[in-house]
């Protein structure tokens, strides 16, 4: 369903290049448009940062500069980011076009996946991020929205650039509320605020393998800080006590992805992903993905 248009970028063309046609996702951060490349001649999708930031000339120097850096990211399981500008004042990138669903409509509309099909996911989630690390990214927001499935059953990760500035940012300022809002899946040493590593990233996928076991996050709160809180002092659970059905290899990658302590941790996202392809021996298979 196409989100309503009254906005201030639909139908305009940015830099004299990139045709706005409607918009797709909204986001407390940044919005997502559809956009025809007029140069390429191809479909390209437009991520404009919205919010207080947008004025904040520090901020939007270090975007663009990690925009950069992003574009020289490449692997298919990995959106592609293809450009970046100013449109009235405002930055954006642009990225690869997916058609397709992120895991967390999946969820919405299916419910938990069976335990063949996420771990298919997540082979391809931890090679795009395998191959992120090895050029020195760490994503740093591995969630449900920042996956996706595209219409031919490929997993692409999304907004690696984005995810590294934000979290750059003093916890203080007005990017808070975007680190709390993402809270449910961030590592011990991000919500203390000790430098990361890819290790954070295998935290934050554990996480992500939990939800998509048994359609729940493994710590909830009544606030944002009491899921802080609960990642610092309490071990995320097996998704077996949650989903039965959940088999103990799939309990075991959780569990080993989600050490509290760093160094208990899977130690990388290859590690990782080593672990999921020996794990899919032990499951039961599954019928094809609908999404």
């Amino acid at each position: 369903m196409t989100l309503p248009t009254a906005d201030p970028f639909v139908g305009q063309v940015l830099e004299n290049r990139y045709q706005v046609d409607e918009l797709i996702a909204r986001g407390g951060m940044a919005n997502v448009y559809r956009a025809s490349d007029l140069k390429l001649g191809r479909t390209v999708a437009l991520k404009i940062l919205a919010g207080s930031l947008a004025n904040d000339p520090n901020f939007v120097e270090r975007f663009m500069h990690e925009a950069k850096a992003s574009a020289a990211l490449m692997h298919p399981n990995v959106v592609a980011v293809h450009d970046q500008g100013l449109a009235l004042g405002f930055p954006f990138l642009v990225m690869e076009f997916v058609p397709g669903k992120t895991i967390r409509e999946v969820l919405a509309v299916h419910g938990p996946f069976a335990s063949a099909h996420a771990l298919e996911i997540m082979k391809s989630v931890l090679a795009g991020l395998a191959a992120a690390h090895d050029a020195g990214f760490v994503h740093r927001d591995i969630k449900p929205e920042n996956v996706l499935i595209t219409n031919d059953g490929q997993i692409k990760v999304t907004d690696f650039g984005l995810a590294r500035v934000i979290a750059d940012q003093p916890a203080t300022s007005n990017t808070g509320a975007v680190l709390l809002g993402t809270m449910a899946y961030l590592s011990p040493e991000q919500v203390q605020q000790h430098p990361v590593d890819a290790r954070s990233d295998v935290y934050s996928s554990g996480i992500l393998l939990y939800e998509m076991v048994t359609g729940r996050v493994p710590f909830t709160g009544a606030t944002p800080l009491d899921v802080a809180y609960r990642h610092v002092n309490e071990d995320v659970p097996a998704p077996s006590i949650l989903q039965p059905d959940v088999p103990p290899a799939v309990d075991h990658l959780v569990l080993g992805a989600t050490a509290r302590n760093i160094h208990n941790r899977i130690s990388s996202a290859r590690a990782f992903q080593e672990n999921v392809f020996r794990a899919l021996s032990a499951v039961p298979e599954a019928e094809s993905l609908i999404t």
